[in-house]
Protein backbone atom coordinates (compact mmCIF):
# COMPACT_ATOMS: atom_id res chain seq x y z
CA UNK A 1 0.00 0.00 0.00
CA UNK A 2 2.66 2.48 0.66
CA UNK A 3 4.19 1.89 -2.44
CA UNK A 4 1.12 2.79 -3.91
CA UNK A 5 0.64 5.82 -2.06
CA UNK A 6 4.56 7.01 -2.83
CA UNK A 7 2.99 6.38 -6.56
CA UNK A 8 -0.18 8.07 -7.01
CA UNK A 9 1.99 11.05 -4.91
CA UNK A 10 4.36 10.90 -7.62
CA UNK A 11 1.41 10.76 -10.67
CA UNK A 12 -0.28 13.70 -8.80
CA UNK A 13 3.16 16.14 -8.79
CA UNK A 14 3.63 15.06 -11.84
CA UNK A 15 0.10 17.04 -13.27
CA UNK A 16 2.05 20.78 -13.98
CA UNK A 17 -1.27 22.92 -13.39
CA UNK A 18 1.06 25.75 -15.09
CA UNK A 19 0.25 23.60 -18.25
CA UNK A 20 -2.98 22.92 -17.85
CA UNK A 21 -3.75 26.50 -16.73
CA UNK A 22 -2.45 27.82 -19.50
CA UNK A 23 -3.56 25.55 -21.63
CA UNK A 24 -7.67 26.60 -20.16
CA UNK A 25 -7.18 30.23 -20.38
CA UNK A 26 -5.36 29.76 -23.91
CA UNK A 27 -2.28 30.84 -23.02
CA UNK A 28 1.31 30.39 -24.61
CA UNK A 29 2.61 26.95 -23.05
CA UNK A 30 4.96 28.37 -20.30
CA UNK A 31 7.30 26.53 -21.36
CA UNK A 32 8.13 27.89 -24.77
CA UNK A 33 8.97 31.41 -23.59
CA UNK A 34 10.68 33.62 -21.00
CA UNK A 35 12.93 31.12 -18.13
CA UNK A 36 10.90 28.11 -20.29
CA UNK A 37 10.52 27.14 -16.32
CA UNK A 38 6.34 25.54 -15.85
CA UNK A 39 5.59 28.34 -12.54
CA UNK A 40 3.74 31.00 -11.75
CA UNK A 41 6.37 33.27 -11.95
CA UNK A 42 6.70 32.27 -15.51
CA UNK A 43 3.32 32.56 -16.50
CA UNK A 44 3.15 35.94 -14.57
CA UNK A 45 4.85 37.11 -17.66
CA UNK A 46 1.96 37.27 -19.90
CA UNK A 47 0.55 39.34 -18.24
CA UNK A 48 -2.78 37.44 -16.82
CA UNK A 49 -2.30 37.63 -12.88
CA UNK A 50 -5.12 35.13 -12.35
CA UNK A 51 -3.90 32.41 -13.97
CA UNK A 52 -0.19 33.27 -12.13
CA UNK A 53 -2.16 33.17 -9.01
CA UNK A 54 -4.46 29.74 -10.20
CA UNK A 55 -0.82 28.07 -10.62
CA UNK A 56 0.84 28.64 -7.59
CA UNK A 57 -2.37 28.16 -5.61
CA UNK A 58 -3.15 24.65 -7.28
CA UNK A 59 0.87 23.83 -7.36
CA UNK A 60 0.86 24.22 -3.29
CA UNK A 61 -3.05 22.66 -2.99
CA UNK A 62 -1.76 19.36 -4.79
CA UNK A 63 1.38 19.20 -1.86
CA UNK A 64 -1.06 19.46 0.86
CA UNK A 65 -3.82 17.53 -0.61
CA UNK A 66 -1.52 14.72 -1.45
CA UNK A 67 0.13 14.10 2.15
CA UNK A 68 -2.54 15.52 3.85
CA UNK A 69 -5.44 12.59 2.32
CA UNK A 70 -2.32 10.24 3.07
CA UNK A 71 -2.59 10.89 6.79
CA UNK A 72 -6.42 11.26 7.10
CA UNK A 73 -7.39 8.34 4.84
CA UNK A 74 -5.01 5.86 3.92
CA UNK A 75 -3.68 3.22 6.72
CA UNK A 76 -1.01 0.85 6.08
CA UNK A 77 1.49 -0.94 8.07
CA UNK A 78 4.36 1.20 7.54
CA UNK A 79 4.31 3.58 10.40
CA UNK A 80 2.35 7.26 9.59
CA UNK A 81 5.31 9.30 10.26
CA UNK A 82 7.33 7.27 7.29
CA UNK A 83 4.55 6.96 5.39
CA UNK A 84 3.94 10.67 4.78
CA UNK A 85 7.67 11.92 4.52
CA UNK A 86 7.97 8.95 1.61
CA UNK A 87 4.37 10.79 -0.02
CA UNK A 88 5.78 14.37 0.47
CA UNK A 89 8.96 13.78 -1.43
CA UNK A 90 7.43 11.47 -4.30
CA UNK A 91 4.53 14.61 -5.22
CA UNK A 92 8.11 17.08 -4.98
CA UNK A 93 9.74 14.98 -7.10
CA UNK A 94 6.69 14.34 -9.50
CA UNK A 95 6.70 18.69 -10.10
CA UNK A 96 10.02 18.73 -10.67
CA UNK A 97 10.67 15.94 -12.70
CA UNK A 98 6.80 15.22 -13.96
CA UNK A 99 5.83 12.14 -16.61
CA UNK A 100 3.47 13.50 -18.04
CA UNK A 101 5.82 16.23 -19.26
CA UNK A 102 8.68 14.90 -20.50
CA UNK A 103 10.48 15.35 -16.99
CA UNK A 104 10.50 18.84 -17.71
CA UNK A 105 9.06 20.47 -14.43
CA UNK A 106 9.10 23.56 -12.50
CA UNK A 107 11.44 24.40 -9.28
CA UNK A 108 9.12 22.79 -6.81
CA UNK A 109 8.78 25.64 -4.12
CA UNK A 110 5.12 26.32 -4.22
CA UNK A 111 4.75 22.46 -4.11
CA UNK A 112 6.57 22.13 -1.18
CA UNK A 113 5.32 24.41 1.35
CA UNK A 114 1.98 22.52 0.24
CA UNK A 115 3.85 19.63 1.42
CA UNK A 116 5.17 21.47 5.06
CA UNK A 117 1.15 22.86 5.22
CA UNK A 118 0.20 19.29 5.69
CA UNK A 119 3.27 18.15 7.69
CA UNK A 120 2.52 20.62 10.34
CA UNK A 121 1.52 24.33 9.60
CA UNK A 122 3.98 25.86 12.24
CA UNK A 123 6.61 24.50 9.70
CA UNK A 124 5.11 26.26 6.55
CA UNK A 125 5.14 29.32 8.63
CA UNK A 126 8.19 29.58 9.47
CA UNK A 127 9.56 28.86 5.77
CA UNK A 128 6.95 31.16 4.09
CA UNK A 129 8.13 34.05 6.72
CA UNK A 130 11.82 33.25 6.41
CA UNK A 131 10.76 33.98 2.43
CA UNK A 132 8.96 37.53 2.97
CA UNK A 133 11.74 38.87 5.12
CA UNK A 134 13.73 37.69 2.51
CA UNK A 135 11.95 39.13 -0.80
CA UNK A 136 11.18 42.47 1.46
CA UNK A 137 15.05 43.34 2.37
CA UNK A 138 16.96 41.75 -1.05
CA UNK A 139 14.02 41.72 -3.14
CA UNK A 140 15.63 38.28 -4.98
CA UNK A 141 12.79 35.73 -5.46
CA UNK A 142 15.17 33.19 -5.67
CA UNK A 143 16.75 33.68 -3.21
CA UNK A 144 14.18 34.29 -0.93
CA UNK A 145 13.37 30.87 -2.15
CA UNK A 146 16.34 29.40 -1.56
CA UNK A 147 17.09 30.46 2.15
CA UNK A 148 13.40 29.72 2.97
CA UNK A 149 14.51 26.18 1.93
CA UNK A 150 17.23 25.85 4.17
CA UNK A 151 15.28 27.37 7.05
CA UNK A 152 12.39 24.49 6.41
CA UNK A 153 14.95 21.64 8.05
CA UNK A 154 16.06 24.10 11.20
CA UNK A 155 12.33 24.43 11.90
CA UNK A 156 11.82 20.74 11.21
CA UNK A 157 14.45 19.75 13.33
CA UNK A 158 13.24 22.48 15.93
CA UNK A 159 9.61 20.92 15.99
CA UNK A 160 11.16 17.71 15.43
CA UNK A 161 14.54 16.71 16.35
CA UNK A 162 15.83 13.50 14.34
CA UNK A 163 12.69 12.44 12.59
CA UNK A 164 11.44 10.96 9.24
CA UNK A 165 9.96 14.40 8.23
CA UNK A 166 13.15 15.93 9.11
CA UNK A 167 15.20 13.85 6.40
CA UNK A 168 12.35 14.07 4.42
CA UNK A 169 12.31 17.95 4.26
CA UNK A 170 15.95 17.75 3.99
CA UNK A 171 16.02 15.97 1.35
CA UNK A 172 13.50 18.21 0.03
CA UNK A 173 15.67 21.31 -0.06
CA UNK A 174 18.66 19.27 -1.67
CA UNK A 175 16.37 19.13 -4.65
CA UNK A 176 15.16 22.47 -5.00
CA UNK A 177 18.94 23.59 -4.28
CA UNK A 178 19.69 21.60 -8.08
CA UNK A 179 16.78 23.04 -9.81
CA UNK A 180 17.64 26.49 -8.67
CA UNK A 181 21.32 25.71 -9.54
CA UNK A 182 21.09 28.43 -12.81
CA UNK A 183 19.76 30.88 -9.97
CA UNK A 184 22.80 30.15 -7.50
CA UNK A 185 25.04 31.39 -10.40
CA UNK A 186 23.26 34.43 -11.25
CA UNK A 187 23.45 35.18 -7.77
CA UNK A 188 26.66 34.80 -7.62
CA UNK A 189 27.59 36.65 -10.37
CA UNK A 190 25.39 39.57 -9.17
CA UNK A 191 23.03 39.21 -12.32
CA UNK A 192 19.67 37.81 -10.99
CA UNK A 193 16.74 39.58 -11.45
CA UNK A 194 15.16 41.56 -8.62
CA UNK A 195 11.44 41.31 -7.72
CA UNK A 196 10.06 43.99 -10.10
CA UNK A 197 12.86 44.67 -12.04
CA UNK A 198 12.64 45.64 -15.93
CA UNK A 199 15.54 44.54 -17.16
CA UNK A 200 15.23 42.10 -19.87
CA UNK A 201 17.92 39.75 -18.42
CA UNK A 202 16.05 40.20 -15.31
CA UNK A 203 12.98 38.40 -16.78
CA UNK A 204 14.73 35.47 -18.03
CA UNK A 205 16.04 34.52 -14.60
CA UNK A 206 14.44 35.23 -11.82
CA UNK A 207 11.92 32.44 -11.60
CA UNK A 208 12.06 30.38 -8.05
CA UNK A 209 8.74 28.07 -8.15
Amino acid sequence: MTIALVLIAYLVGSISFAVVVSRAMKLPDPRSYGSKNPGATNVLRTGKKAAAALTLFSDAAKGWLVVFLTDQYFSTVTPATYKMSAVALAVVIGHMYPVFHRFQGGKGVSTALGVLLALNPWLAAGAASTWVIIAFFFKLSSLAALIAALSAPVFCYMLYEIHPYTLAVSIITVLLFWRHKTNIKNLLAGTEGRIGGKKAAAVETQDSN
